[in-house]
């Protein structure tokens, strides 16, 4: 009996499992990124309840967890999978995104599960430096507090504006100011390989510049530009020089 077209089929199966499964986490990465566009965008359309926009200027960076899965009975647990973007230099144009993971403990009682978005800012250089550490503990390792909600912080409290990470969660509608505290976040080098395709560090990407937006990060960058097209402040190291045009003659 001739196996030849047995192995042909059972050979081109198996790479056929394996292509989609690749292009299934690829989507994933795509869909989380899609959802923190919609989810930043449903947040910013309501300036009277949203971040304050003077903050949302200052900041230089902004992460989203969308739809954060919260599985809770009385004490309860938190996970999520989100994507950081800081501004290129820490005061230009918003950049590529780095994937990480947050998860902890309850914040406050539940019982039950509801989807939440997360959504939080990073006001300085050190704050980003800081998560791009490995296993980094909101409010121990890196300052954090529940933000402000309104069109300016003015009412914000000392604590608020002296917080290296100001952060907020969205649950059936509601958007307030949530405290992450106790919660640990820590990059994604998984789902990075999977958007970019190599391997790439959070620092490459956040802090020094060093590749492009994805596709799938576009419509992210573009509704941030839109809700603060400038701000930040720099991070204080040099930029990868572009790409130089050729010389003419």
């Amino acid at each position: 009996m001739n196996r030849s077209p047995v192995l042909l089929i059972g050979f081109t199966l198996c790479v056929a499992g394996l292509l989609s499964a690749g292009t299934a986490r690829e989507t994933k990465e795509a869909e989380r990124l899609e959802n923190a566009t919609v989810a930043i965008n449903e947040i910013m359309q309501s300036p009277d309840n949203g971040i304050p926009q003077d903050l949302l200027d200052r900041a230089v960076c902004a992460g989203i967890v969308p739809s954060e899965k919260k599985l809770a009975f009385i004490f309860g647990g938190n996970y999520g999978r989100g994507a950081l973007v800081c501004r290129q230099g820490g005061d230009g144009a918003w950049g590529a995104p780095s994937m990480f993971t947050v998860g902890g403990g309850s914040w406050g009682l539940q019982i039950g599960g509801e989807s939440t978005d997360i959504v939080f800012i990073v006001m300085n250089a050190g704050g980003i430096k800081k998560l791009l550490q490995s296993g980094v503990r909101l409010g121990a390792d890196a300052s954090a507090a529940a933000g402000p909600v309104g069109r300016t912080s003015g009412a914000a409290t000392d604590v608020q504006l002296h917080a290296e990470i100001l952060s907020y969660s969205r649950s059936r509608g509601l958007f307030a100011g949530l405290s992450l505290a106790g919660a640990v976040l820590r990059q994604d080098g998984d789902g990075n390989h999977r958007l970019y395709g190599r391997e790439v560090s959070p620092q490459e990407i956040l802090i020094e510049g060093k590749v492009p937006p994805p596709p799938p990060a576009k419509s992210l960058d573009a509704i941030l530009t839109k809700y603060s097209p400038h701000g930040g402040s720099s991070f204080g190291i040099r930029q990868p020089p572009q790409e130089s045009t050729k010389k003419q003659g």
